[in-house]
């Protein structure tokens, strides 16, 4: 259903990892290879399947050894135990294999471009024209890796960026339109056509967003998006 690009990301250990504990429906994989900021990683696929991946420190903390039975009732229970919060879970959404054949076939809407360093002027002021939350929580920037706007009566009123997300085949979106053009298909059309842009680099368009977020996951779904899961990692303000 989802290219092979994407299961294997999230489901192949890496040579570094191991299995400490758990079943098919919830398992631990330790890994001294971890990055700090990816100490404790929690991802669900949409089969209700959990993949905890934490360092062996993190592991001590919480008690686990290979012999420990754990299921997510009782993970929750020893990460509360240790003072260890997470930082909100987000909704992972891919093109499957079948839309992105739709993707390939479909050009690009003619209000819809690459924007490049002269359009600084009409992206600041779109900045200007955006709430300070709106913005935080977009992360779309003029200096990504990828950027599209779309344009209504000569402004911008619409922009995702993308940009390479680790070291991963994936290119991680962000998108925002101006209250005033909203609901009028702009957001569609960019996360269309900024994933053309990444699939022809060799990357797939990954769109993440939290859970409460109704509007982002309504977004996702005209796009042509399917969601593959949850994704959530340690707080950077947990002390473990």
């Amino acid at each position: 259903m989802f290219p092979p690009a994407i299961t294997e990301f999230w489901r192949t250990p890496s040579p570094t990892s191991r299995l400490l504990c758990g079943d098919d429906a919830f398992g631990v994989t330790v890994d001294a290879a971890l990055e700090e900021g990816e100490r404790l990683t929690v991802i669900t696929t949409a089969d209700g399947a959990t993949r905890v991946r934490l360092t062996p420190a993190v592991a001590g903390a919480l008690g686990l050894d290979a012999g420990t039975a754990i299921d997510a009732p009782e993970f929750g229970r020893r990460l509360a135990a240790a003072g260890i919060t997470l930082h909100g879970a987000d909704h992972l959404f891919y093109f499957t294999s079948e839309a992105r054949e739709a993707l390939h076939r479909e050009p690009d809407d003619p209000s819809v471009r690459p924007l490049t360093e002269a359009d600084a002027g009409a992206f600041a002021r779109f900045e200007a024209a955006a709430s300070e939350q709106d913005l935080d929580d977009a992360y779309v920037e003029l200096d990504h890796w990828a950027v599209y706007g779309a344009f209504e009566d000569g402004r911008l009123a619409a922009v995702a960026s993308a940009y390479p997300w680790g070291r991963a085949p994936l290119a991680d979106l962000g998108v925002l339109t101006l209250p005033p053009h909203r609901g009028r298909g702009h957001a569609r059309r960019l996360v269309r056509a900024i994933a053309r842009h990444a699939l022809a680099r060799g990357f797939e368009l990954q769109y993440r967003c939290q859970l409460d977020n109704h509007a982002s996951v309504a977004v996702a779904g005209s796009a042509g998006l399917t969601r593959f899961g949850s994704w959530d990692v340690v707080s950077p303000d947990s002390h473990h």
